[in-house]
């Protein structure tokens, strides 16, 4: 969450001519609410579900995916997520994700937590995260992030 991953998915897909799938859209395209309402109305679990049933046919080859920040959490997302993608990890600092997330109304699991506790879930969160096989450092300008994995991709 607030690492950028939707805008600097956009624009690694557009650069590289690539299919781009947004898994929370996805999801609530699937759903026809919001995650919002979603975990509002169904809770998180049955929004986790969704993110498990929808997530491996958006992995399609050559295709750009970005990932709710939960959904690699779960093992068995993760075992797919690997087997079928090159996975690479946009690094924020908390600072940085904090000054984009704060204020936000659209982010349940923001609306739920103090900052403590949101620094906490983005420090057991990283743990995966840092299991990728690439890591770009996210604190500079999505612009910049989104070239250098197009390197990435091009390598």
């Amino acid at each position: 969450m607030g690492c950028g991953k939707s805008v600097v998915g956009v624009l690694v897909a557009q650069r590289a001519g690539a299919p781009f799938h947004d898994l929370d859209f996805a999801i609530e395209n699937e759903a026809g609410m919001s995650i919002t309402d979603i975990f509002e109305t169904k809770g998180e679990a049955a929004f986790r579900a969704m993110e498990s049933r929808l997530l491996p046919g958006l992995l399609q080859p050559g295709a750009v995916v970005a990932l709710g920040g939960g959904a690699p959490i779960d093992d068995a997302n993760w075992k797919i997520i690997v087997e079928r993608s090159t996975t690479v990890f946009i690094d924020c600092g908390f600072e940085t994700i904090w000054d984009r997330i704060k204020g936000t109304a659209n982010r349940p699991l923001l609306a739920s937590r103090t900052r403590a506790e949101l620094e906490a879930l983005h420090g057991e969160r990283r743990t995966r995260y840092m299991e990728a096989i690439h890591r770009v450092d996210g604190d500079r300008p999505e612009d910049v992030v989104a070239e250098d994995i197009l390197k990435l991709w091009s390598d």
